[in-house]
């Protein structure tokens, strides 16, 4: 008799959880074709440069104040901060990107971004575009900001949404964090995030427990030598060798010094030196993106890389005084790390809502990198970022029958099923609010 009780408990719980999962999937269809779907098309049309998002700024504050939110601007540069208290309960933050590129969109969608802006840093009139998706960020921020405020009487606590600017140069959280985000609004127990991603498909979950993102390191070496003649190369110390020796040199830290289950890339991208054919340079200067998974590997690779170009230096025949300078820029960010309690939690709570075949743990293919960790790290704060399906499934069907590829990220090309993209952003931020914060 008990088992029957519990059974029938069991099943009462998974139908009233049913019926409202499939009220919010309905509720939010109806908000994207009233309002959503032409809030995406405005944001997809009219991107804006890292630092110069001030547009898109007032707009998300405008959207999230007509809902009630309690919204500051202007919080580390561009940042747009927006507080809603509800009662008891935990703090918790959901945050969204909001920059675009400086790419001329060529995807051939209907509403192509035609835009131009001046960058901030070059100072020169680019076109711009929404060619990593966040425009489904700040879309989906605002549906969820939405659905939460109809549905106060069902949560309680203090919800926290975050436009951020910057992230793609990996700033923007910084930006925030500097200007006293915790301190003025308060430190959230939980943090959340998520990105559209081309590589899967349109409207599926993938969470991981372990990094879905990597961390990056911006490393300059300058490399010094002895100009002379380039008839008389015994009379100077080639910068130009030098440095060859040392770009060939650090493809052994991850070949033979990193574990090989350990992921880590260290990738020169520009190697500059010299001005004319026959005269030996006494200077070059290497740009190196160093990425990983972990504080360990990471120390180990900006060590590595420090060691092998000051002693190519000394095998060179350099003085102390002339050894090849490491540089490691600011312009760093760590890894994503989530967290994999709250991981398996969320991965629960979004399969009973949105049904065990919307979510999957695929593994992230290269080493891309994220600035949300500096909201997560220092202090620490149990966090969880996951990416939605943007690209429809035909479109990898076609592909691998030898159509046109899917385009990546940052790519001309780039496009996002917006739909589904946002969609599922909505419903799926507002199960996992729903499963911290609900009464």
């Amino acid at each position: 008799m008990k088992q029957c009780l519990v059974c029938l408990l069991a099943a009462l719980m998974f139908s009233t959880s049913s019926v409202l999962a499939d009220d919010l999937n309905t509720e939010i269809a109806e908000d994207y074709n009233s309002h959503l779907g032409e809030l995406f098309d405005h944001f997809h049309r009219n991107p804006e440069l890292s630092l110069v998002e001030f547009e898109t700024a007032r707009r998300i504050a405008s959207e999230l104040r007509a809902v009630g939110f309690e919204v500051t601007e202007g919080v580390g540069g561009t940042g747009v901060v927006a507080i809603m208290e509800n009662g008891e309960g935990p703090m918790v933050m959901m945050r969204a990107d909001m920059d675009g590129l400086p790419v001329e969109e060529k995807s051939g969608l209907p509403n192509a971004s035609k835009a131009t802006q001046i960058d901030p840093i070059t100072g020169n009139e680019v076109y711009t575009m929404h060619a990593c998706g966040h425009d489904v960020h700040i879309t989906s921020l605002v549906g969820t900001a939405r659905q939460m405020a109809a549905r106060k009487d069902q949560w309680s606590g203090t919800l926290m949404l975050v436009g951020q600017p910057a992230e793609e140069r990996i700033i923007g959280a910084r930006a925030m964090k500097e200007d006293g985000i915790w301190e003025r609004f308060g430190q959230p127990d939980y943090a959340l995030a998520f990105h559209v991603s081309s590589n899967d498909v349109a409207g599926v979950i993938n969470v991981s427990e372990g990094s879905p993102y990597a961390g990056a390191d911006t490393v300059d070496i300058i490399v010094h030598g002895v100009g002379s003649h380039g008839a008389h190369p015994h009379r100077g110390k080639d910068p130009v060798v030098l440095g060859s020796q040392i770009v060939l040199a650090l493809q052994t830290l991850v070949a033979r010094e990193l574990s090989p289950r350990d992921p880590g890339v260290v990738t020169v991208g520009s190697f500059h030196a010299g001005t004319k054919h026959n005269i030996i340079s006494d200077r070059a200067e290497l740009q190196l993106t160093v990425r990983n998974t972990s504080t360990e590997t990471r120390e180990l690779l900006l060590n590595g890389i420090k060691r092998i170009a000051e002693n190519m230096g000394r095998v060179a025949g350099l003085p102390e005084d002339k050894l090849p300078e490491v540089i490691i820029s600011e312009e760093s960010v760590p890894p994503t790390i989530n967290d994999p309690v709250l991981a398996r939690r969320l991965k629960q709570a979004w399969s009973a809502a949105m049904g065990e075949d919307a979510v999957i743990d695929k593994p992230t293919k290269g080493m891309g990198a994220e600035d949300f960790p500096f909201f997560t790290v220092d202090p620490a704060i149990t966090s969880v970022y996951w990416a939605i399906g943007g690209t429809p499934a035909e479109d990898f069907e076609r592909e691998a029958a030898g159509g046109a590829p899917v385009p990546s990220h940052h790519s001309p090309l780039f496009k996002i099923s917006a739909e589904p993209s946002v969609r599922a952003g909505v419903e799926s931020t507002v199960v996992a609010l729903m499963e911290l914060m609900g009464s």
